[in-house]
């Protein structure tokens, strides 16, 4: 059976659908928070070459000290590291945490080298907190963490054994047992 009313019952709903999509037409996500995205991506990318080439710098007077024996550019190379390593930020997490660690351990190393112990033994208490439970292996197999914790001294005394035991260097355990000998006299 046909019934007029059915054609234009159809006709009014299709009218109605199609004037409900046509009254939201942009469906384009608000842009700003993919801009604001890709604004935070370009600043770590900068963050990052910055990092590159002041990590290069300070692996050059690193190099530059190293050839001539030179205190102050030990000094130099660890202050240029540690301002590598805090400028980065949030773009840390872009940096591999091996090679953070090898830096910070070289500021160490460098800022005890140039004479700056106290600095030094900051270094140090920071690459603990930031990386607990990780160890570096310096040339021969020498524990950093150990060897800095022989340096640093601890508040006991220590024998021939206990540095016979610990994983570092000949030269240092010479010194830790000089240092020893001399501060029971």
């Amino acid at each position: 059976m046909y019934s007029p009313k059915t054609p234009t019952n159809t006709v009014i709903v299709f009218a109605a659908a199609l004037a409900i999509s046509a009254c939201n037409m942009n469906q384009v996500a608000n842009p700003l928070p993919d801009t604001t995205r890709k604004i935070s991506e370009v600043e770590d990318l900068m963050k990052l070459r910055a990092f590159n080439n002041c990590r290069d710098e300070g692996l050059q007077h690193d190099a530059n000290a190293r050839s001539r024996n030179a205190p102050g550019g030990f000094l130099t190379s660890a202050r240029v590291i540690n301002s590598c390593t805090a400028e980065l930020g949030r773009a840390s997490s872009r940096v591999d945490p091996e090679e953070r660690m090898r830096l910070t351990a070289l500021s160490v190393i460098n800022y005890l080298k140039g004479g700056e112990v106290e600095m030094a033994r900051r270094q140090f208490e920071k690459f603990k907190t930031t990386w607990p439970r990780h160890d570096l292996y310096l040339t021969g197999g020498v524990s950093f963490i150990e060897s800095a914790n022989a340096v640093f001294g601890r508040s006991t005394d220590q024998t021939f054994g206990q540095f016979t035991a610990m994983n570092i260097n000949d030269d240092v355990k010479s010194e830790m047992r000089r240092l020893n000998h001399w501060k029971n006299k």
